[in-house]
């Protein structure tokens, strides 16, 4: 545990050594996510209520997923990059550690600009969240678990590379989470909707969280929790049982 500590502190030392990059990252970043929360402001204000969510459930959606995303993409940021470094044999350093080796990759490297979603969705929720004591427990609460949803599913993408020798599973489990939970998951229906439940989980990220602040129920906090919690430890595996298939050196050797 020390270790692990340790190497956090040292990614987050390396991510604010330069601290103008840093900041202005963090500002590209908070600026992209405000035109979104523009967008959607300006859209519910013209047709205002779609399937039960309005312009305050919108922003609660919003203020939980950069939050969620700012923590996965930002502080565990290569949760993103499992399958390009399997493929180019970047995992050396990590076999030749005591630590946990997928705990240790995750917290070596911090993404900066990612930062900034995390920045913006703790100040989007205290502005346009309501905030009392309980809101802002639970808030805390679905985004630690929505966050290790996304980690475990970038894990678990990402880590198809180890079977396949292709590195992209990562980086397109990343576009299909963050873009279809940027979207209340009540604009999609049928075969959509189920897939944004189950293969890419993409409600669990936003929506489900986003509900669970405005309305709390049990029932649906301990499925979100367990489907964290699967997701978490589908990647774990994924990753622990692929790292026996790795082959070490700078380019992937196929068969």
């Amino acid at each position: 545990m020390r270790g692990l500590l340790a190497t956090m502190r040292n990614a987050l030392a390396e991510a604010v050594a330069n601290r103008r990059a840093l900041w202005s990252q963090m500002t590209v970043m908070a600026v992209n996510d405000i035109v979104w929360v523009a967008f959607w402001v300006l859209f519910f204000r013209r047709v205002g209520d779609v399937k039960g969510w309005d312009g305050e459930r919108i922003l609660l959606l919003l203020s939980v997923i950069t939050t969620a995303g700012g923590i996965a993409l930002g502080l565990l940021a290569n949760a993103r990059r499992v399958g390009s470094m399997a493929v180019d044999g970047q995992l050396d350093a990590v076999l030749s550690l005591p630590s946990p080796p997928l705990a240790y990759l995750l917290l070596r490297r911090v993404e900066p600009v990612h930062l900034g979603d995390l920045a913006f969705g703790l100040i989007l929720f205290a502005v346009a969240g309501s905030p009392t004591v309980e809101r802002t427990a639970i808030f805390v609460a679905v985004v630690a678990a929505a966050a290790t949803l996304l980690t475990g599913f970038l894990v678990l993408t990402g880590s198809l590379a180890f079977y396949t020798g292709r590195g992209e599973g990562g980086e397109l489990g990343f576009h299909a989470i963050v873009m279809l939970g940027s979207y209340p998951i009540d604009v999609f229906a049928g075969v959509a909707k189920v897939v944004l439940f189950t293969i890419v989980p993409a409600a669990f990220v936003s929506s489900v969280p986003a509900r669970l602040i405005d309305s709390f129920s049990v029932g649906t906090a301990l499925q979100l929790a367990a489907v964290a919690s699967a997701f978490a430890a589908a990647g774990w595996a994924a990753f622990t049982v692929g790292l026996r298939r790795y082959t070490s050196g700078s380019v992937w050797t196929r068969a």
